[in-house]
């Protein structure tokens, strides 16, 4: 057979991409295959049993559909692009997860699923509640709380919270963290498929927890009421409220449900009850309230019989994992604390290790310290020896100082005593030479009152000459020229001799008084220094006396 012949007989495919709500696949995909098939080889990639819960969600014009099971994939209204996107998604809801959920995908795949819808606000939850779930979440993603790893900030990157909770409180990112870390901390030791599971066990008790919501109408031409579909059966709510139903239908109580076009009828298992009857916007939207309700229902009826064998497999499975899980969780649980004991231990052996080497360390220095003080002790006991000496050859020294201080204090004494004498011979005469000076005063003062005398003597006798010349010689005083020149001569040759043995008295007593006068400065120039000597002298002993008392 030709290589060609072979291509011919390949059967054609298109692909197909299947969104999880945490991944992404892509499959090639026959062209013959119904949903079904396509249904179970996403199944067996996720490695999925409990098939019954989920579906294939596409859109198209705006509305979600699900891919029939029993319809080729092509032949049904599907988008017409490469690849065709389809969103595995939960499509009925467990009435107890706890009791429904065996596997730990199907889990983990509902602990998305329901984040995520909380978390756009499909689904409603009080602040507290959001807070509480969103530690359960942390606690899934980070496992145990640990302070030194877990550093404020590390939440800054997860969504945790819905936005109408952060609108409703203003409260900041690092007040949020640090409410949903007290309650972390809180779940220490859980291990994440357990986290994963208390998170849902609190989601199933919200009131629009798998709840899907169609508008309908009592009339053809309004809509004014929302029709609800969940595990436990079908709802009418008021269009503001999607809370609290203002009328319920539980799947036990119904007996059939149908439609015709956009009519959709409710018929009780009581006969003599009311048929509730409402219509639709759309055929398409009666289709799927059908084929949810068709579900539902089916999985209530299948929840009240007795398991099948391959649900009782599935579930023992579940048992003998769950039993392993939790004696590994405990195995491993043990070997933390273990571990955390060793580690305690470890830095209490290193605490005690850094004590004792802190302690060796201290006794080496405290050693050192008192090596040192022994060392500096025994300079000190040297130094003081040599200071004892010292101070014994300064007593020595200072006896000596002493002995020659007395000796110069006798000496000083005596010398005190000689210049004392000296002292007063000097007052004795300077008295005397006060006593010669006003003496020479005295005596200078009468020569000066002789020599005025003299001097008024002569100028007399001079007048008196004078006088006597004219009484002899009037004509002559008159005409002094016409005198005799022998006569004039003679006379006045004895006048001039008169005048001059005047003259040569006062000189020679002026003479005597100013040899008296220098004889007299000399001898007071000359006690003037003994006295400057004397009181030098003077001075110096008392300057020695005050130094002799400051060494004693």
């Amino acid at each position: 057979m030709s290589i060609r012949g072979l291509k011919k007989k390949q059967p054609k495919t298109f692909k197909v991409k299947i969104i999880t709500v945490d991944a992404e696949m892509e499959f090639s995909c026959e062209i013959k295959w119904k949903g079904k098939d396509l249904f179970d080889l996403v199944c067996r990639a996720l490695g999925l049993r409990e098939t019954w819960f989920f579906g294939l969600q596409y859109t198209i014009k705006g509305m979600c559909t699900w891919l029939k099971m029993d319809k080729k994939v092509l032949d049904q209204e599907i988008p017409k692009e490469d690849p065709i996107s389809f969103n595995f998604l939960a499509k009925f809801y467990p009435e107890k997860v706890e009791e429904e959920l065996l596997q730990e995908i199907t889990q983990h795949l509902f602990f998305l699923q329901v984040k995520k819808q909380i978390l756009d606000e499909e689904i409603y939850c009080s602040p507290e509640a959001t807070v509480l779930l969103a530690s359960y979440a942390v606690q899934a993603k980070y496992g145990d709380y640990d302070p030194n790893f877990h550093e404020p900030g590390f939440l800054a990157h997860d969504e945790l919270l819905p936005k109408r909770v952060l609108r409703q409180y203003q409260l900041t990112a690092e007040m949020w963290e640090e409410k949903i870390t007290a309650w972390y901390a809180e779940h220490r030791g859980i291990a994440r498929d357990e986290a994963e599971m208390n998170y849902l066990k609190i989601a199933q008790d919200l009131e629009m927890y798998g709840v899907n919501y169609f508008p309908i109408a009592q009339n053809k031409n309004h809509t004014d009421l929302l029709l609800g579909v969940d595990a436990k059966g079908i709802h009418i709510y008021s269009i503001n409220n999607r809370f609290s139903p203002n009328k319920s239908f539980e799947w036990s109580a119904i007996r059939n449900i149908s439609y015709s076009e956009k009519e959709l009828t409710i018929k009780p298992l009581d006969k003599k009850a009311e048929v509730f009857k409402f219509f639709s916007s759309q055929l398409k939207v009666n289709k799927l309230i059908l084929q949810l309700c068709i579900g539902n229902h089916d999985l209530f009826m299948r929840r009240r019989k007795v398991d099948s064998i391959e649900i009782q497999q599935m579930k023992a499975q579940a048992r003998e994992e769950k039993a392993r899980k939790k004696m590994e969780n405990q195995r491993l649980a043990r070997e933390k604390q273990l571990r955390e004991e060793a580690e305690r231990a470890k830095e209490e052996l290193e605490r005690r290790l850094f004590q004792l080497e802190d302690e060796a360390r201290q006794a080496n220095e405290a050693l050192l310290r008192s090596q040192e003080a022994a060392e500096l002790l025994a300079e000190k006991a040297q130094i003081a020896e040599e200071e004892a000496k010292l101070l014994a050859q300064n007593a020595a020294e200072a006896e000596q100082e002493r002995q020659r201080l007395e000796i110069t204090a006798l000496k000083t004494k005596e010398e005190k005593r000689l210049m004392e004498q000296k002292m007063r011979e000097a007052e004795l005469i300077a008295v005397k030479l006060v006593k010669e000076s006003d003496r020479r005063a005295k005596e200078a003062e009468h020569l000066k009152q002789d020599l005025h005398e003299a001097r008024e003597a002569e100028r007399k006798a001079k007048q008196k000459l004078l006088d006597i010349t004219r009484l002899n010689y009037p004509h002559m005083v008159k005409y002094p020229q016409y005198l005799p020149t022998d006569t004039r001569d003679a006379n006045f040759d004895k006048g001039s001799i008169k005048l001059d043995l005047k003259d040569i008295d006062l000189k020679r007593l002026s003479f005597e008084i100013e040899k008296e006068r220098l004889d007299y400065l000399e001898k007071s120039k000359k006690f003037e220094d003994r006295l400057k000597e004397l009181k030098s002298e003077i001075h110096a002993l008392k300057l020695e006396e005050k130094q002799s008392g400051l060494y004693s």
